[in-house]
């Protein structure tokens, strides 16, 4: 496993890390659940991300549980705030209160004594920004926070964030988590020239566009039971990017030709891709069995060279 710098900090993240979204919900999976996440470890991913919302709460309670096996300055936590938890009106939202109240309901679900990336998981228009960034601050001061994240920001509002945590002199952000992979590319606009500018580092989330780029889903294939394009709770995903259309079928296939020519998987062209860029400083997968966290770990340090990298543009592009 290779690590990478996260943005201005001195942390360092391993290249693939192991998230907890659309994998939780079910209690009655805790123990394959867990048994991905030993199998993360065993092969040196460093970096395990949660959030308060995923399962309400369920997420992290899994996650506590089975990284508790390891020493705790050994691994990279991190979760998030911002959606409901409650009903009530200060149940959501980046407000002081429910920043603070948040983050002790999530050490306690984790089950440790700090949280080293806290990400405000999206923006919050009815709050104003220097009330979160001094909770947010405040956190980090009391040791509860090791560092900010953001996560799905418009350029606008990073850079408006940033120079204000300037000039206020308030701990930085070092940390974005925005959706990109092959068939999402909305953050190459401006978002990451934005962050290298402010000295945040890329944690991406489903970089194999929600297993579209694992070749599990083929052109003229019926789609395998029990995927998530036949779940009709999470597969809105996948139907709002028309990410099983033809013409990106069309391209899977021809992205899997290009992977078996050089003599790897799809999910390994399709991670080596996004890690091509160095904002990015890791790729956040999801998995249900610990041979899928193999198969996504040893992307890490696969360089592609220039003719490849110009040569999935042209595919990308028909």
């Amino acid at each position: 496993m290779k690590y990478r710098r996260l943005g201005r900090s001195g942390l360092q993240v391993s290249e693939i890390a192991l998230g907890s979204w659309l994998t939780y919900d079910d209690p009655g999976q805790a123990a394959s659940v867990e048994a991905v996440i030993h199998k993360a470890y065993e092969l040196g991913i460093n970096y395990f991300d949660t959030a308060n919302m995923y399962a309400r709460g369920e997420a992290e309670k899994v996650m506590g549980r089975a990284l508790v096996s390891y020493k705790r300055d050994s691994y990279v936590l991190g979760t998030k705030v911002y959606f409901d938890m409650g009903d009530g009106p200060n149940d959501r939202g980046l407000s002081r209160k429910h920043i603070m109240e948040q983050c002790e309901a999530s050490l306690k679900r984790l089950g440790v004594d700090y949280i080293d990336l806290y990400y405000c998981h999206r923006f919050d228009e009815n709050t104003p920004l220097d009330e979160t960034l001094r909770a947010m601050d405040d956190l980090v001061t009391q040791g509860k926070v090791l560092y900010v994240g953001i996560s799905e920001w418009r350029e606008w509002q990073i850079a408006e964030a940033a120079g204000l945590a300037e000039r206020l002199h308030l701990d930085p952000i070092v940390v974005n988590q925005p959706e990109y992979n092959m068939f999402t590319r909305r953050i190459e606009a401006d978002i990451v020239a934005q962050c290298e500018k402010q000295g945040i580092g890329q944690v991406v989330f489903s970089p194999l566009a929600h297993g579209v780029l694992s070749g599990k889903y083929r052109k003229g294939v019926a789609l395998p039971e029990g995927s998530r394009a036949t779940n009709p709770e999470h597969n809105h995903w996948i139907k709002n990017q028309g990410l099983l259309s033809e013409n990106r079928l069309n391209q899977v296939e021809l992205l899997i030709q290009l992977a078996e020519q050089m003599g790897i998987t799809l999910v390994q062209l399709a991670l080596a891709w996004n890690l091509r860029l160095p904002n990015i400083s890791s790729c956040i997968i999801g998995a249900t069995r610990p041979e899928q966290v193999e198969q996504n770990a040893s992307a890490s340090g696969i360089a592609l060279a220039d003719d490849v990298v110009a040569e999935i543009e042209k595919i990308l592009s028909e």
